[in-house]
């Protein structure tokens, strides 16, 4: 007994003394005789994130990839909902998902089986603050430690200051996982939905969001997109753990918020000033928002698509101290054009710039499009 309360002590307060002789007892039984008990015992340490110098992580912001078994103290940020999964034995698994923090960071947890449990039976909430063991693995999103029924998931009254760490919008690159932003909501669209190859049908809504750094179009999926019949125009939120991917129509960064993401309306309030590009400094390719005043106007004209539905186009052009360019106006901002007049001030808010005729850059007003008559 003296050998295992030594190697206990190499575990600070990870763990109670006696849940270890338990798991001691078990792991004994589990190799069916086939260790002694100092070998079950340093086995057991060895799963709850201390080796045999008794060096163990501390703190998430030490966490690496090749951190292999750690135990450390956080609170928890975020609890995504527990999902049930077949095994290729037929057996039915469990499985739930945790974003929880330190002062160092935050990383997220996922729970196995009966640790799973109790997310899906409401035991554990936001605010808590849990003793954790487990395994670092690369996830789907970055870094995140496993806890099963080998690992330690014990609440503690330890009282630890912890925040999510954000990233600033014009901070965001392409493939970034494990993303925590706040942003101000500048334009929510409708939810559309689809169906898959698998033959279910999936929901898909978009709204964009900005900081003093830029602003960013952010991508919901399912049942992520709940949330915008609660959403406004200059309200604040939270994404948590959300993911960045390159639009293959556009080539610009977009979040990305899944099942595996929270978003989430927040009192901080989040400051956002439109960035507007002098028309000279357009290049062709990136999406612009200018200002200025309308300097010719041209014709609304109707097409069929090459699916048989009818769209509307026109044209107007603009101009600023630094220059004139012409935008065309698609589907519901065509019609404008027989609504405004020459030198009506006028904001265009993120048209696309490609090359048009005779290789002059011009604007295209699309979907994404805002259009500000002032």
């Amino acid at each position: 007994m003296d050998e295992i309360i030594e190697i206990y002590e190499k575990l600070g307060d990870i763990i109670s003394k006696d849940d270890f002789i338990k798991k001691v007892d078990e792991k004994v039984e589990q190799m069916s005789g086939l260790c002694d008990t100092r070998t079950a015992a340093m086995l057991v340490a060895h799963d709850l994130g201390v080796s045999d110098t008794g060096k163990s992580v501390q703190k998430i912001g030490d966490i690496t990839p090749e951190s292999g078994n750690v135990g450390f103290v956080a609170k928890v940020m975020s609890v995504f909902p527990a999902k049930e999964f077949n095994r290729n034995d037929g057996t039915v698994g469990r499985v739930a998902n945790l974003m929880v923090a330190d002062e160092t960071g935050s990383i997220r947890i996922t729970l196995w089986d009966d640790r799973a449990d109790l997310v899906k039976n409401g035991e554990i909430e936001i605010g808590q603050v849990f003793q954790i063991s487990g395994y670092v693995k690369e996830g789907y999103s970055g870094i995140e430690v496993n806890v099963g029924n080998n690992g330690v998931l014990s609440q503690t009254e330890e009282d630890i200051e912890a925040s999510l760490s954000t990233t600033e919008i014009g901070d965001v690159k392409d493939g970034m996982g494990d993303l925590n932003i706040k942003g101000r909501i500048l334009d929510i669209s409708d939810i559309k939905t689809f169906n898959r190859k698998d033959g279910t049908t999936g929901r898909v809504g978009n709204i964009t969001i900005g900081d003093e750094t830029g602003k960013i179009r952010v991508t919901l999926w399912d049942e992520t997109t709940d949330i915008t019949a609660e959403l406004n125009i200059d309200d604040s939120v939270e994404i948590i753990n959300g993911y960045a991917r390159e639009n293959n129509f556009n080539q610009q960064v977009e979040v990305q918020v899944g099942n595996r993401s929270v978003l989430k309306k927040t009192d901080e309030k989040v400051e956002y000033v439109e960035n507007f590009t002098p028309i000279a400094d357009i290049i062709p390719g990136e999406s612009y928002s200018i200002k200025g005043s309308v300097s010719g106007l041209g014709e609304l004209r109707e097409f069929t698509r090459d699916d048989g539905t009818i769209n509307m186009v026109s044209n107007i052009y603009v101009s600023d101290e630094h220059g004139r360019i012409r935008i065309a106006l698609w589907g519901e901002h065509a019609p404008l054009v027989d609504e405004l007049d020459i030198d009506t001030d006028i904001e265009i808010i993120d048209a696309y710039s490609k090359s048009g005729f005779n290789d002059e850059i011009e604007l295209s007003a699309g979907n994404r499009t805002k259009i500000k008559v002032l």
